[in-house]
């Protein structure tokens, strides 16, 4: 049998590290143990695995879940062989932690070492008018895989204030200042906002990754008619 499709970079990538790029949207885990990962995400495996939902991981961030909207489902995978993960087919990423911290949207978690600790944080400088905006915190040593939608850009920090979109900043360094900025505008009320409605503010030695999205777009659409009416109301643009 001949084809493209067996080409050398699509048959499997053959290496000795935990996380392994099989290409730039899926991910080869080789198990030997365990490791946390976004749940549904997984696309095959070959050996021996079992999956084990996790909920919220504990009780106290069960409620901040369920209060925040903020983290990512996850799973606890456990076995020998070779795992295949991928989302949605965004772009993954891998980053070494080493005995450091990385605040990342929970949306964008892909999967951990168990050795990493999580947990769901306020962003700083997160008041009513933005919502109240949460993340999760990763920290410790071992490998994180994180996804963007599209080839992101990686912004320094340190010489000058960096802004970026709410639903487009993907992680950045925990250490980081931030302070985030809403727009109210009468555009905005209107569907016709120029600007950004949200803006977050980072200054300080350190990262931001950004994505090429400003996340899934609704589609306009209406919630029928009283009296021939259109059924359209006011919009309100939060990124």
């Amino acid at each position: 049998m001949r084809s493209d499709l067996f080409a050398p970079q699509n048959m499997e990538q053959q290496s000795q590290e935990l996380f392994t790029l099989q290409n730039s949207k899926m991910l080869k885990v080789a198990m030997n143990g365990e490791i946390m990962a976004r749940q549904g995400s997984m696309v095959a495996y070959q050996g021996q695995m079992s999956f084990e939902y996790q909920g919220s991981g504990g009780i106290g961030k069960f409620i901040k879940k369920a209060l925040t909207g903020e983290g990512a489902p996850l799973m606890k995978v456990g076995g020998r062989g070779e795992l295949f993960l991928a989302h949605d087919a965004d772009d993954i990423h891998l980053i070494r932690l080493d005995n450091d911290a990385l605040t990342v949207n929970g949306a964008n978690i892909l999967a951990f070492e168990p050795s990493i600790q999580w947990d769901i944080r306020r962003v700083e400088g997160a008041g009513m008018m933005s919502g109240g905006l949460f993340n999760t915190l990763l920290q410790g040593t071992g490998w994180v895989a994180i996804t963007t939608h599209g080839a992101p850009v990686i912004l320094e920090t340190a010489q000058q204030p960096t802004f970026a979109d709410a639903q487009a900043a993907v992680a950045w360094s925990a250490n980081l200042q931030t302070r985030v900025h809403a727009q109210v505008k009468l555009g905005a009320f209107l569907g016709r906002s120029s600007g950004e409605s949200i803006q977050m503010g980072f200054s300080g030695q350190g990262f931001v990754i950004i994505q090429a999205s400003e996340g899934p777009t609704v589609p306009a659409h209406n919630h029928g008619s009283d009296g021939g009416g259109s059924g359209s109301g006011f919009n309100l643009n939060f990124g």
